[in-house]
């Protein structure tokens, strides 16, 4: 157990110098008596609430359970406000500054006298974002998850937020449905704080988050507006405490083995295909090689067990009282597929963290015998089309179109496919395989989710739902179709999607990991030779610093300066 002089905080407090005679003097300017703080560990509490952040917006409260967790166990927390990453506002995607959170987080948990950290996050890109930079810092630190908003309701259905919304826009598209129904479905559709309740990138990577280890167990599918949700913050409160004094640091936790247990779990959840890009990129900030094919060996081990939306028929509530992430990873466990010695902030080993965990309803969380699918929900494609990969999540796809070859009709760009994709001249039809470029993390810029590319007005009426798509874009978890994403390299930088022509025959085959453009080597060395590179997006300020160090989606889209390993030296506080 470290003795007060051993703490981190202590070079700031507890010398007998200028400096520690002025911080301990502005500490009492902020109202504190000494012994509130004085040789207890210091928690940093990041907190990414924000008015115009709807998943986080009840955090501003939840600080003050996890602070008080932290005076429970004699800690003494300050909270400190970070970016908000709102998948809702933030254009062109939060996603372009996804590395930017992540470094505020490391730069400030390094350069102001903490011991250790409670994270608050949990839509989309701000799990990862927070989880990137305390693992570069170092510090001893717990996650505390957002948690999913309440079901929403429309007309005696039940709604998932993202996946209805998708659905009901196109029947809207599709003439079944009206401006009035529209307007009720927008009350209706999020009635409450939390994240999206569908298995979508966020209740992903906070699944994620509690697989790797750094979670209060069971914290990840706790509802937000759950007394059980304050309660969850105020034990990672009284948690941290206890890992600065036991000096159980983010980077114990967060190794080989953890990452391959979240890669399981988020294939076996039928996650999101942004779990990929985001694992990958955390994982190098641990010092862990984590690849596609990873991901794709992984896959075809491990079986779809949850039966949640958008692959399956259930909310996140329903997920947890069924049983939540500790019922779920049981399956796993008797699996044989978790590494049931590594540590968790919350237990000495995950086997000791799963004991006793049950699963309460085996239609939410299925049993080995009777998965909802026999494959993990993403499956990782390579071929002339994207020789750095692609990926797809084939559980939300029509079966018909696993396999299939059809024509391309390419867009330029997401406004010009916005514009023009209900035109009747194109000739598109239910088995065109349409094509989007300049949507990749260069050319978004930031990869934005516009990979589930709208279907025709025309078909829709016809009651087509599903088509081929293919795009260097990424798409939300809460999305669904035969969605090929994360093409790299990406158009922007002469991936071969750059080459693709309006007519030319594409084949996607899932079973065999395929994606082919059908065009011979020769003509396609003919138009590589007359590509050219778009201009810079960005003269000046962060949007240069990310077009010049951002990394393609195979190696996780993060920063070459950030990813790359190296020592970076404790600030001296004297």
């Amino acid at each position: 157990m470290k003795k007060p002089e051993e703490l981190r905080s202590h070079r700031w407090y507890g010398t007998d110098g200028l400096r520690s005679f002025s911080h301990r003097a502005r500490t009492r300017q902020l109202g504190y008596l000494p012994q509130e703080h004085l040789g207890k560990p210091v928690i940093a509490v990041l907190n990414t609430w924000s008015d115009i952040n709807p998943c986080h917006v009840h955090l501003r409260d939840r600080a003050q359970a996890v602070k008080r967790g932290v005076w429970q166990a004699g800690g003494f927390p300050l909270e400190f406000p970070v970016a908000t990453l709102s998948e809702t506002y933030q254009k062109p995607t939060p996603m372009l500054y996804r590395n930017l959170l992540a470094m505020e987080t490391e730069e400030l948990l390094r350069s102001y006298p903490v011991d250790g950290a409670v994270l608050m996050g949990g839509c989309d890109k701000s799990t990862p974002a927070l989880l990137m930079g305390a693992a570069s810092a170092g510090l001893p630190a717990v996650f505390v998850p957002a948690g999913p908003m309440l079901p929403g309701h429309w007309r005696g259905e039940v709604l998932g937020s993202g996946t209805d919304m998708w659905k009901y826009w196109d029947d809207k598209r599709a003439g079944l449905i009206g401006d009035c129904e529209m307007a009720e479905l927008e009350s209706g559709l999020a009635r409450s704080p939390g994240h999206c309740m569908t298995m979508g990138t966020a209740s992903t990577l906070t699944a994620a988050a509690e697989a790797l280890g750094v979670t209060m167990p069971g914290a990840s599918s706790i509802p937000a507006v759950d007394s059980a949700h304050d309660r969850m913050a105020a034990a990672s409160g009284m948690r941290i405490v206890d890992l600065v004094r036991q000096d159980l640091r983010l980077p114990a936790v967060l190794t080989c083995e953890a990452y391959e247990d979240a890669v399981a779990t988020v294939l076996a959840l039928g996650g999101s295909t942004n779990a990929v890009i985001h694992l990958i990129a955390m994982a190098g900030r641990s010092g862990v090689r984590l690849t596609l094919d990873d991901f794709d060996r992984v896959a075809r081990t491990v079986p779809v067990l949850a039966n949640v939306r958008p692959g399956g028929r259930y909310l996140m509530e329903d997920f947890h009282f069924a049983g939540g992430l500790p019922g779920f990873l049981t399956r796993l466990r008797d699996a044989g597929l978790l590494h049931l010695d590594r540590p968790t902030v919350a237990h000495t080993t995950l086997r000791e963290q799963l004991a006793g965990a049950l699963v309460h309803h085996e239609d939410v969380i299925r049993p080995l015998d009777d998965p909802l699918a026999s494959e993990g929900g993403v499956a990782v494609l390579r071929g002339n089309l994207c020789p750095d990969g692609a990926v797809i999540k084939h559980i939300a796809a029509e079966p018909r179109l696993l396999k299939h070859t059809g024509p391309a009709v390419v867009f330029e760009d997401y406004r010009a496919l916005q514009r023009t994709i209900d035109d009747p001249g194109l000739g598109i039809t239910e088995d065109s395989v349409l094509v989007l470029r300049g949507s990749g993390p260069l050319g978004g810029p930031g990869m934005p989710e516009y990979g589930m590319l709208p279907i025709p007005r025309r078909l829709l009426e016809k009651g087509v739902r599903d088509m081929v798509r293919i795009s260097d874009a990424r798409m939300s978890g809460t999305s669904y179709g035969a969605c090929v994403l994360h093409v790299a390299p990406e158009s922007h930088i002469g991936g071969p999607l750059a080459l693709v022509r309006t007519g030319d025959p594409v084949t996607l085959d899932v079973g065999a990991r395929l994606l082919r453009l059908e065009v011979d080597d020769a003509e396609l060395e003919r138009r590589r030779a007359g590509w050219q590179a778009p201009p810079p997006r960005f003269g000046r300020g962060y949007g240069a610093l990310y077009q010049d160090q951002i990394t393609q989606a195979d190696t996780g889209c993060d920063f070459r300066f950030l990813a790359r390993p190296g020592d970076v030296p404790e600030p001296y506080a004297g």
